[in-house]
């Protein structure tokens, strides 16, 4: 939503203002679709030709969730917060291998089921069992699996931000499709330098619409996209962050709700719960 208001605004501005100057928008608007053709071919073929098919696929997907809002509100991250707490509670009062069948079938279990929100993103649930299963099987030590733990959260790091990098390189691109766009408008005007000065004066500012088309479209279209779906991939880590830190203070000997607070600090000030919130949310639960 926020997207297309911001676009919105840049595109009133810039347009508006070349109207209430005395600006010709219709030559503009004549000579846009050609432009458009022209650079989001150009920006589309090197696009594709720049990235692997699941880059390609990653950034389809990242692009919805441009238009869409922040699925790491506070309300997830109490439930997730109370999800572990639940886990981690059972396993000190009943032992690890009471939490075997909720790690191993997370569908299945009660557990999981109470929380639907977090049970249903599978990425979330399988960092979370994946490594309660090591915590079970009692064979790493706490650094062992906080090395693990960096690793895959690095990995998922690099993944996520490749949609925006790719997005990146578009836009930097951009400007420089349009002066490609807009020297073939100049070579198109030469041809026909013999028309009255009239004539060639809209060619020469069709042309132009080219530079101009390609630098509005990379800093008030595209790189504010790249921008937001870097921002959409920190919280997705920053949400892997919260598990590790809460499993890690578990396996080091803290109580669940001590573990709990050093998971809930690792949290941006924006979404992060109040000690007070999350207590109580976690005794509702209970």
């Amino acid at each position: 939503m926020f997207v297309l208001i911001g676009w919105t605004l840049a595109l009133s501005c810039v347009f508006g203002v070349f109207v209430v100057h005395g600006g010709n928008i219709v030559i503009v608007l004549q000579a846009l679709p050609f432009e458009l053709v022209t650079i989001g071919g150009a920006a589309l073929g090197a696009f594709v030709a720049n990235n692997q098919p699941k880059v390609l696929k990653a950034t389809l997907r990242s692009l919805k969730t441009c238009f869409k809002g922040s699925k790491y509100s506070k309300t997830r991250y109490l439930e997730l917060m109370a999800l572990l707490f639940d886990i981690l509670q059972k396993a000190r009062k009943e032992g690890l291998i009471a939490i075997e069948h909720d790690v191993d079938a997370p569908a299945e279990s009660a557990l999981f089921q109470r929380y639907p929100v977090v049970g249903a993103d599978r990425h979330a649930v399988e960092f979370i069992t994946d490594y309660l299963r090591m915590m079970v099987s009692g064979n790493l030590n706490a650094h062992e699996i906080e090395s693990l733990m960096d690793s895959e959260i690095e990995t998922h790091h690099a993944e996520a931000h490749a949609p925006a990098a790719a997005m990146t390189r578009v836009a930097g691109g951009l400007p420089a499709f349009g002066i490609v766009a807009a020297v073939l408008g100049v070579v198109n005007t030469m041809g026909s330098v013999g028309q009255p000065p009239a004539v060639l004066g809209a060619m020469i500012g069709s042309a132009l619409v080219g530079t101009f088309l390609g630098i509005l479209l990379s800093y008030a279209i595209f790189e504010p996209l790249a921008g937001l779906m870097e921002q959409k991939a920190d919280e997705a880590t920053k949400e892997l962050q919260c598990i590790k830190t809460t499993l890690l203070a578990s396996m080091q000997g803290y109580a669940p709700q001590v573990a709990m607070e050093f998971g809930r600090k690792v949290l941006y000030s924006t979404e992060r719960p109040s000690f007070a919130e999350l207590e109580n949310h976690v005794k509702g639960k209970k």
